[in-house]
């Protein structure tokens, strides 16, 4: 192992360690990564069979004086960053867990307890530093073979895993997802026996997880393994009330959960953007609360898209994800996402075309990558068609937008200039007037201009009764 230990923190800590005689490993996410020949980004963990704040503080002075270390005396922890990697300290421990709690009583043990207290296999192997036995690997449970294996599994018993901690319930199915792993049945039984403890984790814990299996490769297999072991229904039951079809005279509507999927996947397929992977969660999230059964007609789902987008603001506050400008992002592609749809499905309009671009701004080309995403019909033909109108619709966006400049978009008149034009207080009428011009201009009754907006605020102005200030 020693070749691979290139980074020159490694030979800092291994001196450290000989002059302070005591041993120090590597251990946890930096060997898996190191062993699966995985681009590691994460931070290097760094247990010490002694006091890992102190040891930090000499690895510290060793790098030339002036690195800051941050270090936390309840927690015995202590970090420092070096040549843009952060590196953790910590004394070994061993711990004990209270039912009601997921915060361990810490007590100093030696490097086998700490392995003993690492969620699974793969993430228990440990890299020597120490000068005599420098990058020698210490896998007591056999983590070397899981990984060739591809297996997900707990160095101790699952249940106790599980209860001591229940964010190893989320943590598991992330690096299955992540690594496209399988975990192990007696893993995924007692996963399901405990899902009950997710109560006990902080919402904000348990959403940092989540996202985490959203931004995988293929998301779906991670929503799957939630939902085999209900944890999904205990996290994000809104999402599972999308499963299931009916048949009434002959008429059945698809399985909206793994269409969701479906399009969650063809999503990820081509963007890495998170906000984006939610709208596809999210596009389709109030059909159940509209699906509706008219004979000779079939299923509906009459306004799925306005009751969905505003589900958004409850269901990010529910599980604590950010209420600001990737919220409102979310809410606008899931209130948009049939409107490219419905334009593929009939005439592109100029008119049609201008609203759109009007009203999804920056966010048009991820609207359309949704949209496309959207397609999943096992009908090759019905896919094709889809596929060709949307080009067609996609050329409309571009001539439209570079004729009209419409993108992010506000109408040439402002509402200062109809309060001055007309010597009137903000009141309704500006907004009316307002209103008119923009529905003017979308609906191309008049040119994208000053003049052509100004004359359309004096006729707007005088249907109220207005009249101009200096007349």
């Amino acid at each position: 192992m020693k070749k691979h230990l290139k980074n020159p923190i490694f030979k800092i800590i291994s001196q450290v360690a000989d002059e302070m005689h005591v041993r120090a490993f590597v251990i946890g996410g930096f060997v898996r990564d190191l062993l699966l020949d995985r681009d590691n980004k994460q931070d290097i963990d760094i247990v010490v069979l002694g006091s890992g704040i102190d040891f930090a503080h000499q690895v510290a002075a060793k790098t030339g004086g002036d690195t800051p270390v941050k270090f936390f005396k309840n927690f015995g922890t202590a970090m420092l960053n070096f040549h843009g990697w952060k590196i953790e300290f910590v004394g070994a421990r061993k711990e004990s867990y209270r039912r009601n709690s997921r915060k361990p009583i810490v007590e100093d043990g030696t490097l086998e307890d700490d392995q003993n207290r690492r969620d699974f296999t793969i993430n228990a192997m440990a890299i020597d530093l120490t000068k005599e036995n420098y990058g020698k690997l210490i896998d007591p449970f056999n983590g070397i073979s899981d990984l060739q294996e591809k297996i997900i599994r707990t160095p101790q018993n699952p249940d106790v895993t599980f209860s001591d901690d229940p964010l190893r319930m989320m943590r598991a199915i992330r690096f299955a997802t992540q690594l496209n792993f399988t975990i192990e049945p007696a893993c995924i039984e007692a996963i399901t026996r405990n899902a009950g403890r997710i109560s006990i984790v902080s919402m904000e814990r348990i959403s940092d997880e989540f996202n985490m299996i959203i931004l995988a490769k293929r998301p779906s297999k991670g929503f799957l393994m939630l939902d085999e072991t209900c944890l999904l229904k205990l996290i994000f039951p809104e999402f599972c009330d999308l499963k299931g079809s009916e048949m009434i005279e002959g008429k059945g509507h698809k399985d909206n959960f793994y269409h969701t999927l479906a399009v969650l996947d063809n999503v990820a397929a081509v963007s890495e953007d998170l906000w984006l992977r939610w709208a596809a969660i999210l596009h389709d999230i109030a059909k159940p609360l509209t699906k509706k059964y008219i004979q000779g007609t079939g299923w509906t789902f009459h306004a799925h898209e306005f009751r969905g987008a505003k589900m958004v603001h409850s269901i990010f506050k529910k599980l604590k994800l950010p209420l600001n400008d990737k919220m409102h992002y979310v809410e606008k592609l899931v209130l948009l996402h049939l409107r490219p749809i419905v334009l593929a499905e009939d005439v592109v309009t100029d008119s049609a075309v201008r609203r759109l671009l009007f009203e999804a701004g920056d966010d048009i080309d991820d609207l359309m990558l949704l949209c496309n995403a959207d397609i999943t019909s096992k009908n090759p033909n019905k896919v094709k068609r889809f596929i060709s109108n949307f080009e067609i619709v996609r050329q409309k966006l571009k001539e439209i937008e570079e004729k009209d400049q419409l993108r992010n978009w506000q109408p040439p008149i402002s509402g200062e200039v109809i309060m001055q034009t007309f010597g009137i207080p903000p009141s309704k009428a500006v907004g009316l007037i307002k209103d008119a011009i923009t529905e003017a201009i979308l609906e191309g009754e008049i040119p994208n201009n000053f003049d052509a907006a100004f004359m359309r605020m004096i006729e707007e102005g005088e249907k109220l009764g207005l009249h101009k200030a200096n007349s």
